[in-house]
């Protein structure tokens, strides 16, 4: 699976381009920083998960005095040609389709792209709190096993009609109330512990493989950690009852998986607040690594890379071992800076102000 080209028109700051990325080396994207360099990167992944990787709403991606954006990408999946559209409105509803057929589940994007995403703020996944933690669960979960990515879509929409139900209660629990969170609660039970044992399967599959990548990063063996913490004890089911109390008085959801941690430690001590800055951004890098090996291993060819000006924030070393733990595959990668010398580019485009993109050959960048 590759990208053949990708067409953006009222994106962000690029009102209209289209590349069309090497299929199995490097295409590198340079430009000043704001310059609509990791716009590029934010189209091809939302096209693969209905996602910004910046964490932005929809909305936010539309040119500013725009009233939708568009997306098309052309991908080959095998020998089979694949075309994605989205259309990202401003006010009223977006909607994506693959050959022409609505996509209704980000899984249903599953077999026409693929993408892991490398960016400066992978750094938020050690550093910050444990949402962004269960995101980086989740988004591998979304590469690597479609059926569990169903569950985390199943449990983001159970748990938005559960937590307007309790808005609406009043804080005050009828009969009527109770049995429609009777219900939502017996479908939280059930998605809700589907997600939670494929997330703690995906974190012990995941922790061998960031323990060696950590390695190679830091130039030296060190303990690597990943625990994953429930937020109750037994039947979900069960933890639901305990807490419905607590829940309605406070008009929120109190346990299930939006609540679980996954704690990360190196030397046995917290990294989130016992390690280095250095310590941290070797983790999160060590973390998207093991992502993305794990992804190969299970689909048989690695997903789309995309760097988005990673090798500005990593010194000469810790760059170079980036570089060799990737597999073999696609990848477009952006800079501001001129990348590492291992970096053998198959295809270069500059992003210019205003968000005009154009090629300017191919050839080693150094």
């Amino acid at each position: 699976m590759h990208l053949v080209s990708l067409s953006v028109s009222d994106f962000r700051n690029i009102a209209e381009t289209t590349i069309e990325p090497d299929p199995l080396g490097t295409t590198v994207i340079t430009g000043l920083n704001a310059a609509g360099k990791t716009s590029l990167l934010e189209a091809v992944a939302y096209l693969s998960t209905l996602q910004s990787f910046r964490g932005s709403p929809r909305e936010a991606m539309v040119r500013q005095g725009c009233q939708q954006s568009i997306l098309r990408a052309q991908t080959l999946v095998g020998d089979r040609a694949v075309t994605i559209e989205a259309e990202l409105s401003a006010t009223g509803r977006s909607r994506t389709m693959v050959n022409r057929q609505t996509v209704r589940r980000r899984g249903d994007l599953h077999d026409a792209l693929r993408t892991t995403v490398f960016s400066p703020e992978d750094i938020g996944v050690v550093r910050s709190g444990p949402a962004q933690r269960r995101r980086f669960l989740d988004e591998t979960l979304a590469v690597v096993d479609p059926k569990a990515a169903r569950s985390v879509e199943d449990v983001e929409k159970i748990l938005r009609q559960r937590a307007a139900l309790l808005r609406t209660m009043g804080r005050r629990l009828g009969p009527e109330t109770a049995a429609t969170l009777d219900v939502w609660d017996t479908r939280l039970g059930a998605a809700g512990t589907l997600l939670v044992e494929a997330r703690e399967e995906l974190v012990e599959q995941l922790a061998p493989i960031a323990e060696a990548h950590y390695a190679r990063l830091a130039g030296q063996p060190t303990p690597v950690s990943l625990d994953y913490r429930r937020s109750w004890t037994g039947p979900l089911d069960d933890a639901l009852s305990q807490s419905r109390v607590d829940d309605v008085a406070r008009g929120i959801s109190l346990v299930g998986p939006h609540r679980d941690e996954l704690e990360l430690s190196l030397h046995g001590l917290p990294s989130r607040t016992h390690a280095s800055q250095g310590e941290q951004r070797s983790l999160a890098l060590a973390l998207r690594l093991a992502a993305h090996q794990l992804a190969t291993q299970r689909l048989g060819s690695a997903p789309v890379l995309l760097l988005d000006d990673v090798f500005s924030e990593l010194d000469p070393f810790r760059a170079r071992a980036l570089l060799a733990g990737l597999p073999p595959g696609q990848t477009l990668l952006t800079t501001a800076l001129p990348a590492p010398p291992e970096v053998a580019a198959a295809k270069v485009y500059a992003v210019v102000a205003g968000g005009h993109v154009a090629p300017t050959g191919s050839g080693t960048e150094g």
